[in-house]
């Protein structure tokens, strides 16, 4: 028995080093972006396993970013994030955190690599159009956040 509960563990750690999660913040949807964005993710060589637009409520937005309900932007974040459509999505590919935050670029979008997400999409860096999982770890609760084993392909 043991040595299948290890071997189901193992599977699911597997699995979470090739995903990640993202989300296509309110400014990069409201601009007209997300056709755009998704194109660039699938021309890198990801695949989406599970996708949806959305609006978060006051009390999700609040949630979701809990671990930053301490620092002096999480009102502004909150308010920011719920000011529009969002798109949350779970994407598959070797190394995928890494790979994904290589594609998206610097959170500071005057300091992100020419030809990424961020440089070409973003306004600020509280408006930095994508969201992108900074661990294997967070990539699994941030994706369970928004999407349930059901709706993961």
């Amino acid at each position: 028995m043991k040595r299948r509960i290890f071997a189901h563990h193992l599977n699911n750690f597997t699995m979470a080093t090739n995903r990640t999660f993202t989300m296509l913040k309110p400014d990069a949807t409201t601009a007209g972006n997300t056709g755009k964005i998704i194109d660039r993710i699938i021309q890198a060589g990801f695949t989406i396993k599970a996708m949806k637009w959305t609006q978060l409520s006051q009390a999700q937005a609040e949630s979701f970013y809990e671990v930053h309900s301490e620092r002096p932007f999480y009102g502004e974040l909150v308010e920011y994030m719920t000011s529009g459509p969002i798109v949350a999505a779970i994407l598959e590919k070797d190394d995928a955190v890494a790979s994904f935050r290589e594609l998206i670029g610097s959170t500071n979008p005057a300091e992100a690599a020419p030809g990424t997400i961020r440089a070409d999409f973003a306004k600020s860096i509280a408006a930095n159009a994508v969201h992108g999982s900074d661990s294997d770890e967070n990539a699994a609760i941030e994706g369970r956040f928004y999407f349930s084993e059901r709706e993961e392909a």
